[in-house]
């Protein structure tokens, strides 16, 4: 999956565990300027640093895939999580002129 929007939130990289490391963005998508969307994004492990080259406002092109995965709670309640895992991210022209949307 892609989407394509502007860089607007850049995290640090946070050590979850000692062999879980993730960072966090997030990209406003505005294929309807009345409605902007705000999407959370995240990259794992040797993916963290691929977030570094990039400033807020820039136009990108983010790949991703979808994942899901189901916790129960202690009290046995099942609880579900998404997350987009981005593993591509590419920066686009800001001539008005090229742009793809």
């Amino acid at each position: 999956m892609e989407v394509i929007g502007i860089l607007k939130v850049k995290q640090d990289t946070v050590q979850v565990s000692e062999k879980f490391k993730k960072r966090e963005f997030v990209i406003e998508l505005t294929d309807n300027p009345k409605y902007p969307q705000t999407i959370q994004f995240q990259l794992v492990q040797d993916s963290c640093p691929m977030l570094d080259q990039f400033n807020l406002d820039d136009k990108l092109r983010v790949e991703f895939d979808l994942r899901g995965r189901k916790w129960t709670d202690p009290n046995g309640v099942d609880k579900y999580f998404n997350s987009l895992q981005a593993w591509k991210i590419e920066t686009l022209t800001t001539d008005p002129d090229v742009l793809p949307f």
